[in-house]
């Protein structure tokens, strides 16, 4: 069963049109990817999802509801968490306060301190650092921190946008080691990757996205092998076969 459905989503920036007409599906536990070239209208897709920008067609179901157009808060009420592109932690907050800061809208206090728990248990590194203000954290360790406050919302859904832009290899892998993690913990996931051979790997389920629309899906490994897919996104057909 799908827990996220976009049908015919169309959004427009000052009269051009971002998306025009674009239908995906997540179902429950799945790593879903969107892939594409800057611009293509990845972005703007999970901007939509979250209530950020106004739809002007088409409808985003969740868990059977119909949530387009709804307020954002309301949206992350629902069970959506996102990690933004560019990790946006408070850079004068510590770690632990930005923490916090994903839990906002829950009450249970035993829960929260149980969650930090949890996700100090999955970023040892975050723990060390707990007190620490978060801009003097590395690009790597904001990630985590980005991932971690996420993950204190409690989300059936999780979208990532570009997890691992501007990250040295290593911690590419590490980050992308953490995501299967998440998914096995029954995090369904939406991922928006420039890293289209990392995020193909990872994912059960992808989207190729071409100027505001869909152009190729299917599972994550056949897509990676589709020449099609290997010539536009990982400069390799013209050099194998």
């Amino acid at each position: 069963m799908s827990l996220l459905k976009v049908t015919d989503l169309k959004v427009s920036y000052g009269g051009i049109e971002a998306l025009k007409g674009v239908s995906f599906a997540v179902k429950e536990g799945e790593i879903v990817t969107l892939i594409g070239a800057n611009g293509a209208g990845k972005s703007t897709s999970l901007r939509a999802i979250s209530g950020l920008v106004n739809v002007k067609g088409g409808t985003i179901e969740f868990a059977g509801e119909d949530i387009t157009g709804m307020d954002p808060q309301k949206i992350v009420s629902r069970g959506i968490a996102m990690v933004p592109e560019g990790r946006r932690v408070f850079p004068n907050l510590t770690v632990a306060e930005n923490l916090k800061i994903g839990a906002y809208l829950r009450k249970d206090e035993s829960g929260i301190r149980s969650d930090m728990d949890h996700v100090y248990e999955i970023f040892p590194r975050l723990k060390e650092r707990s007190w620490q203000m978060a801009g003097t954290l590395s690009g790597g360790e904001q990630q985590m921190l980005a991932v971690g406050r996420a993950m204190m919302a409690r989300p059936k859904l999780m979208m990532m946008d570009e997890p691992s832009l501007g990250l040295a290899p290593l911690v590419v892998r590490d980050i992308f080691h953490i995501i299967r993690q998440l998914s096995q913990e029954g995090i369904t996931i939406l991922l928006i990757e420039q890293n289209a051979n990392a995020a193909l790997k990872c994912a059960s389920y992808g989207y190729v996205l071409e100027t505001g629309t869909i152009t190729m899906e299917g599972k994550g490994l056949d897509l990676l092998e589709d020449p099609r897919v290997r010539d536009a996104y990982l400069g390799e057909a013209k050099h194998k076969k």
